[in-house]
């Protein structure tokens, strides 16, 4: 199969499988066989591409002319390549975990799940592969209106007050912002093509600079970058396998994916470093990984923890290309994958507490892990991974990080990852440290871990959390690639 066969097969396929799951909603075994299946060949098509990306090659495919001099068309680069292998790979775990958790709990409309869940996919590969930024932009607004469906599953007061608050955040930003930011881009550069190095020459001023980079960054809302961040602690009244979808396959991963590749193939690494009107970005980046890890540390709800956490990791990624030192970029494009694996972990576990034992608060897990040992030690490796401890992949890409700011005297970065790690710490080993060492309460009932299903995919995330920290080798040589673009 040819390279630009497999880009567009890759695009398809998810939006065929969701055809197929429709088709198969009246037996259920067929439709999540459809789901399973169209999973692991997408997982394929994209393994094809990445020989050819580590080699040097960029596929590309040019369908149709969106606007003059603007087509629709896509471009395979390695920040793009990283990102479809984890959210590819991922979609077939998630894909287990989701039967396994959509029978246990009766959830309804569970075709309706599953196309929609496959539709995603299907948006997020579009964002992956997009070659500028009207391309990427489509998809972005097209993987909102998806997943909106997703996040008001329950179809109750709740649900569609949540999805309300998905949808003006994420419509609104990216609406009044970001679409912005791309008509300026097309203005000032005469391009929106991705271009290593970065599109803008030196047609915009230091100020314009400052400027388009905050349209860009707040825009971008799906990066949960502060104040733009509530649609996503909202979002979490949808299923457990929609919270994974959201903290760690699909719509926050495109936030702070297309944050890195703005940064890195518009604006260029080198051509903004040492501008003084992008010295806003690491503190507001700074502020929110601190402001988000200290709610977290206030929550019980572990949901709600979890969410808060996910914005706390989300302005990593943002605080690592702020920086704008390679090192740093590096780290920055490491931790889209370390987080996702260690992310989806942790929710799937909470998903397998709820299932199993009904539980929601941290404060009601004491014991827990005698019951669950499984899960328990899977969700204390995600924990790790988070708090940025070997042998967890966490720890690689915050090292990159630290490594990025000491190089270049970014000493305020440098202490914003040590002081939140150790919010991290703070409130991550209190649950782990209840679950396995705290005796349960009297009179509880007793119970099992989760259906096999479940707890098999929350052993695969738990398991890639460790081989990623010892074979790092893929996600870093693609980083390495982008940075030498």
């Amino acid at each position: 199969m040819s390279p630009q066969t497999a880009i567009l097969a890759a695009l398809v396929l998810p939006v065929a499988g969701a055809a197929g799951i429709l088709l198969a909603r009246r037996r259920p075994d067929l439709r999540e066989a459809v789901t399973l299946s169209c999973a692991a060949a997408l997982f394929v098509l994209v393994l094809q591409l990445l020989p050819r990306v580590l080699a040097g090659e960029r596929p590309a495919v040019t369908l149709f002319q969106l606007l003059p001099g603007i087509n629709f068309a896509f471009r395979v680069e390695p920040l793009g390549m990283l990102f479809a292998l984890v959210a590819s790979g991922l979609w077939m775990v998630n894909s287990l975990y989701s039967i396994g958790y959509m029978r246990a709990n009766r959830e309804h409309a569970q075709t309706r799940f599953y196309a929609c869940f496959a539709l995603a996919l299907a948006c997020t590969m579009g964002i992956a592969f997009s070659a500028n930024l009207l391309t990427l932009f489509l998809f972005y607004e097209m993987l909102t209106l998806v997943t909106y469906p997703l996040v008001t599953h329950h179809q109750d007061d709740e649900a569609r007050r949540g999805g309300r608050t998905y949808m003006v955040y994420l419509l609104g930003s990216s609406m009044a912002l970001l679409l912005v930011a791309v008509i300026s881009t097309w203005l000032g550069a005469g391009s929106v093509e991705f271009t290593p190095g970065g599109l803008l020459g030196n047609e915009l001023s230091n100020g314009e600079i400052g400027l388009l980079l905050a349209l860009f960054v707040f825009g971008i809302g799906k990066a949960a970058v502060m104040p733009f961040h509530r649609w996503l602690p909202a979002a979490m009244v949808a299923p457990t396998p929609v919270s994974a979808l959201l903290h760690a396959v699909a719509v926050v991963k495109a936030g702070v994916f297309t944050v890195v590749k703005v940064i890195v193939y518009v604006f260029g690494v080198e051509r903004i470093a040492g501008l003084s009107s992008v010295d806003w970005l690491p503190f507001i980046a700074g502020f929110t990984i601190i402001a988000a890890s200290v709610v977290a540390l206030r929550s019980d709800n572990l949901k709600r923890r979890l969410a808060y956490s996910t914005i706390s990791q989300l302005s990593y990624v943002v605080l690592a290309a702020a920086i704008l030192a390679p090192l740093s970029v590096i780290g920055a494009a490491l931790h889209i994958a370390a987080h996702a694996v260690g992310k989806i972990t942790l929710f799937f576990a909470a998903g397998a507490i709820y299932t199993a034992a009904h539980k929601t608060q941290v404060s009601e897990l004491d014991g827990i892990g005698r019951r669950m040992p499984l899960t328990m030690t899977a969700f204390a490796i995600g924990a790790i991974s988070m708090i940025g401890l070997p042998p967890a992949a966490g720890f690689i890409s915050k090292w990159y990080m630290l490594q990025g700011a000491v190089s270049g005297a970014h000493w305020n970065a440098v202490a914003v990852i040590v002081l939140s790690t150790l919010l991290n710490a703070a409130y991550f080993l209190p649950i782990v440290y209840r679950a396995f060492f705290a005796g349960p309460a009297a009179g509880e009932a007793v119970h099992g871990e989760a259906p096999p299903l479940m707890v098999a995919a929350l052993c695969i995330t738990a398991a890639a959390t460790v081989l990623l920290f010892f074979f790092p080798d893929v996600p870093l040589a693609l980083a390495r690639l982008m940075m030498a673009d």
